[in-house]
């Protein structure tokens, strides 16, 4: 059991000490406090949306920006320069279609690891699911993402293109894109909040995960031997998936996106167990 600690007064002697906590340690268990809880889960994932663009002199155009200009360089270093071959596509639309469920799930894994250390001081006052801090950083890159779509569309017509007939598919790999940051956010946010040098490690982390998803190369430059353990990173099945969605062209991948899931979802299990787990020592090392 996770127990928060309350004092009552009785009027005479020494104050009572009563323990108020959860009094299961289950994952079903925490998920259903979540559930029950989901208000404060939106209510973070907002606050986090504002703090981030608190004070700036763009605010929310920097979900659109980062995007752009992350496009515009890789499409000079890849597409002019090294001339990546993108299947036939204008190299800015390849990237772009790639690049940006990327972005969602590299910000939603930074702040799902990053929640507990950042939010100590409000997990060692009251009591709550603790699971709803990484769960609202998560949610929270959402928003990024939903001014970012529009660009794709815009840059798309800008060459002709109009999406396909498999548009209506693509909310599914977004969830998958938040689920695989969950899947791994969820652990490595009870192992930053133990030892702190996770935080350093996540760029690093991050950086090697990106050149090993299928971002600004197709996967037709993976060797054909190679291609089937492509779905054992969860975001290849994303960023392909995401790409035929939007753009309609090619088939399916249906092997890949099948893999990818089911990875996330292992590791989502693992993750949501480890954090079960390791719950009730947050506040001793918080």
């Amino acid at each position: 059991m996770y127990p928060d600690l309350a004092l009552e007064h009785s009027g005479e002697g020494e104050p009572t000490v009563v323990y108020i906590g959860s009094g299961r340690d289950t994952v079903l268990s925490r998920l259903s406090e979540v559930w029950a809880s989901r208000e404060l889960v939106f209510f973070l994932a907002w606050r986090d949306v504002t703090v981030r663009y608190k004070q700036t002199a763009l605010g929310i155009a920097w979900a659109v920006l980062q995007p752009v200009l992350a496009t515009a360089v890789l499409t000079l270093v890849f597409g002019v320069l090294a001339r990546v071959p993108s299947d036939a596509l204008p190299y800015p639309v390849f990237a772009l279609c790639g690049l940006l469920p990327w972005q969602l799930f590299a910000a939603a894994f930074s702040g799902s690891a990053n929640s507990l250390v950042s939010n100590e001081r409000l997990m060692t006052k009251v009591y709550f699911p603790r699971l709803i801090m990484p769960i609202s950083a998560g949610f929270a890159a959402i928003v990024d993402f939903a001014f970012g779509l529009p660009i794709v569309l815009v840059i798309m017509a800008w060459y002709g293109l109009t999406p396909g007939r498999s548009l209506w598919l693509l909310p599914i790999f977004v969830l998958l894109a938040l689920l695989t940051a969950l899947a791994t956010g969820i652990g490595l946010a009870a192992v930053n909040i133990r030892y702190r040098d996770v935080r350093h490690a996540l760029p690093f982390l991050t950086q090697i995960w990106m050149l090993a998803t299928p971002i600004v190369y197709p996967t037709s430059l993976v060797p054909a031997r190679w291609r089937p353990w492509m779905g054992l990173n969860p975001l290849a099945g994303v960023v392909e998936g995401f790409r035929w969605s939007l753009l309609g062209q090619g088939s399916p991948p249906l092997n890949l996106v099948a893999v990818s899931t089911a990875v996330a979802l292992v590791l989502l299990t693992l993750g949501l167990a480890y954090f079960v787990r390791a719950e009730q020592g947050f506040a001793d090392v918080a």
